[in-house]
């Protein structure tokens, strides 16, 4: 009879310690679903999906994870595929795309990004609350960018990805030939919060412009006859840098509340109508150009030959074009359109939308994008 209330003893004691360790891992996961979502809702981004490490390309995990920041809208799809398909290709390093977009393009993107070309990259899709940007942007029939709201996603990078201390982000009009790991590595000066590749003295630039005037200095950007300009005592004449791929240190930017200073003058923007009228590139340049003016350091230029969306690019020779790091078709003709440069390179990291809803339009054929 004992050894009967032995065993009865032994197996309540088993039940319940089997239920103590479901409750302290159900606490565990609640939290950390808690935490998740408390990183993205206090400003309306909020992650969709996370892919976990996946077999089938050949990845140090042993080094650092290098977040790679991209938005993917709707219209311009295919670009974002084949610029992350061209940089998960040219490393061996551990790369997770953050991938911004909106709700009713996460479906689509999320079928594209498991054709099995790309099935072993890591991703998380996030998606972009619009609202954010109320009261921020004026929309402008002149430029298109007012209505994109994807184009400010840069200026939320450490939302988007909470944990990370540095961060890459690129447009996505972009092929990355190098290994991202080098970009990555973009030595940062004390109190810098970002590197770009600056205008004046960026090796696609001294190869392709002649007389670019004002494009290239902040006189391009912002209206100096306003008084708010004048009073920062920025000079006119300064080199702007282009904003379509940069390295941030997402701890000095934290520190620095760039996030808040960026809304800060896109907000006098509206009320007061700073930008330059014949503004010479990006919507999202002008603000970017204030908060880090003499504040940032700068990366290889070699990691963004641009001007190749523009007629510039055609005067790029076949070795440079395959000597760059990055190649950017900035600029209206974008590489999945008819009048691109050097767009044989771009379509080399191209995945066919496995939906049919994007097709590249080719001079020669009729097909048209789906939007």
């Amino acid at each position: 009879m004992s050894f009967r209330k032995v065993n009865i003893v032994i197996l309540v004691l088993a039940v319940v310690l089997f239920l103590l360790v479901l409750h302290h891992n159900f606490l565990g996961l609640s939290s950390l679903l808690r935490n998740e979502v408390s990183d993205s809702a206090i400003v309306g981004l909020q992650p969709i999906d996370f892919v976990p490490n996946v077999p089938g390309h050949a990845v140090d995990w042993r080094q650092e994870e290098i977040p790679v920041v991209i938005a993917a809208s709707e219209d311009r799809l295919g670009g974002a595929i084949a610029a992350i398909n061209s940089i998960q290709h040219n490393t061996h390093s551990n790369v997770i795309f953050y991938i911004v977009t909106l709700n009713n393009t996460a479906d689509h993107l999320r079928s594209w990004l498991n054709s099995d070309p790309l099935k072993s990259i890591r991703y998380k899709i996030v998606n972009f609350d619009t609202k954010l940007l109320e009261g921020k942007v004026k929309e402008d029939p002149d430029q298109g960018e007012s209505t994109k709201p994807l184009t400010f996603a840069r200026f939320y990078l450490p939302i988007l990805v909470p944990s990370a201390k540095k961060a890459i982000y690129m447009d996505d009009d972009v092929i990355v030939q190098g290994d991202i790991l080098a970009l990555f590595n973009t030595p940062l000066k004390p109190g810098h919060a970002a590197a770009f590749s600056e205008d004046c003295d960026s090796t696609s630039t001294k190869v392709v412009i002649r007389g670019a005037g004002n494009q290239y200095n902040y006189i391009g950007y912002l209206d100096y006859k306003k008084e708010r300009i004048r009073k920062l005592s920025m000079k006119a004449s300064t080199c702007s840098f282009n904003p379509g791929v940069f390295v941030a240190n997402l701890t000095e930017w934290k520190r620095q509340n760039i996030t808040n200073q960026l809304e800060k003058w896109m907000k006098l923007n509206v009320e007061e109508g700073l930008y330059s009228r014949t503004l010479a590139g990006s919507i999202t340049t002008p603000p970017l150009l204030i908060v880090f003016y003499q504040q940032h350091s700068t990366i290889d230029p070699m990691w963004n030959v641009r001007h190749l969306g523009s007629s510039a690019g055609k005067r790029y020779s076949p070795q440079f074009v395959k000597a760059a790091k990055l190649l950017h078709w900035n600029g209206h003709f974008k590489p999945w359109g008819r009048t691109a440069s050097h767009m044989d390179v771009w379509e080399k990291w191209y995945i066919p939308d496995p939906t049919g809803k994007f097709s590249l339009i080719r001079r020669y054929t009729e097909i048209s994008n789906i939007k």
